[in-house]
């Protein structure tokens, strides 16, 4: 199913997919339960400095011993996921995409948390993403579904409004009604704050449907899926390819790291361009990610900090100038940064207009090809958040 989508998103994989439980639809509203094992306080509810509509996806990993196939997915695939939301918008407004990451049944984690590890808030910072997932390793454990679902609705500073997409995907292989909290409670008041719950199970449809994962996302109005997580993904080679990669590179020239987040910004993106070179498809699937408007560093670049506003060039001190700056004028400096800005809008394009071209082939080649491959976890993901977002009248093409 959707195939050609996730072709067309830079990535042709191979794990099987299965689907099971109610479509979402709008969320309905229930009382939220307690739980058996009460912690935290009450959802963390703000809105953005922005006026955006948001999406929020938090992941919810299971890192015992046997996820090292679906750790090595979620690192393969964010950059196919992020491309799904770069036309992402409502009435014309472009949406924000928020992104929380957290992991759960690592027998090294602490027994008092829960083997449950908040690893990221919600942020927009990508690279930061992919580096913690770079950064995951795995042990034996135990899995407890409905705690840790019950932490991330608790902990994370969800949306107030109703009209924006709020998703968790839980993604693991054991019984879904392990630990103290009940998934029945935990899914009730993620509902309650129209909060969608999608489960990911990693094995066979039936061993899901007997374990809980299916029951828990129909009675969460989400999507119940399946994937062989420890399955090859297959890279499908496009002309495009090589150009993309060296674009890429040149992209990454175009960042002036600034202030005290400088230094570790370029070298955070570095290693995430190291990272993405595993396979031709993925450094492809990066460059449209850095190519689109919802890679933002404007916390650290100072290209899109005077883009966005955040900084001015000529408020800066000499200690906070990136080395391609110190000793210019403030003339000298917005000199450069302008010419760094047009450079990277020019590469940006032609980024854009190569990755149109090759989602053509790559879907020209998935039509013909006699043994197509099936779903994984990008996919898993890119299917359900199409028919979610439509429920938030979000468009995505």
């Amino acid at each position: 199913m959707f195939k050609s989508l996730a072709l067309g998103l830079g990535l042709l994989a191979l794990p099987q997919v299965s689907f099971a439980g109610a479509p979402n639809a709008a969320a309905k509203q229930m009382a939220p339960a307690a739980s058996q094992a009460p912690e935290g306080p009450a959802p963390v509810m703000v809105d953005a400095a922005v006026s955006a509509p948001r999406v929020q996806i938090a992941l919810l990993l299971d890192t015992s011993s046997s996820m090292d196939g679906l750790i090595d997915q979620a690192r393969r695939q964010l950059w196919t996921v992020v491309n799904t939301f770069q036309k992402a918008r409502r009435d014309g407004q472009m949406a924000r995409l928020e992104i929380a990451l957290y992991e759960y049944g690592k027998e090294s984690l602490p027994k008092e948390s829960g083997y449950i590890r908040q690893i990221l808030p919600f942020t927009t910072d990508l690279d930061r993403v992919s580096e913690q997932l770079f950064a995951l390793s795995t042990n034996g454990g135990d899995e407890y579904c409905g705690q840790v679902i019950q932490k991330a609705t608790t902990q994370l500073a969800w949306s107030k409004s109703k009209e924006d997409l709020k998703l968790i995907y839980i993604a693991g292989n054991e019984s879904f009604t392990q630990g103290p909290v009940a998934y029945s409670k935990a899914v009730a008041s993620a509902k309650e704050h129209g909060i969608v719950v999608n489960t990911v199970h990693c094995g066979p449809s039936q061993v899901g449907a007997q374990d809980g994962w299916t029951a828990a996302a129909t009675l969460a109005q989400g999507q119940s899926l399946n994937i062989d997580q420890n399955r090859a993904v297959a890279q499908v080679s496009a002309p495009q390819d090589a150009e993309l990669a060296r674009l890429s590179g040149d992209l990454s020239k175009t960042y002036l790291g600034y202030g005290a987040q400088g230094s570790a910004g370029k070298q955070r993106q570095a290693a995430q361009d190291s990272n993405a070179s595993v396979s031709a498809s993925t450094t492809a699937s990066r460059a449209a990610s850095k190519a689109s408007r919802l890679y933002d560093n404007s916390s650290w670049d100072l290209v899109d900090g005077a883009k966005k506003g955040t900084v001015k060039v000529e408020a800066l001190r000499e200690e906070e100038l990136p080395p391609e700056l110190k000793g210019k004028s403030v003339e000298e400096r917005k000199a450069v940064v302008e010419a760094k800005s047009k450079e990277r809008s020019d590469i940006q394009d032609r980024i854009q207009k190569l990755q149109g071209e090759r989602v053509k082939y790559l879907a020209e080649q998935e039509k013909d090809a006699a043994n197509k491959g099936a779903e994984t976890l990008d996919t898993a993901i890119i299917q359900s958040v199409h028919k979610q977002a439509a429920a938030r009248k979000l468009m995505l093409e």
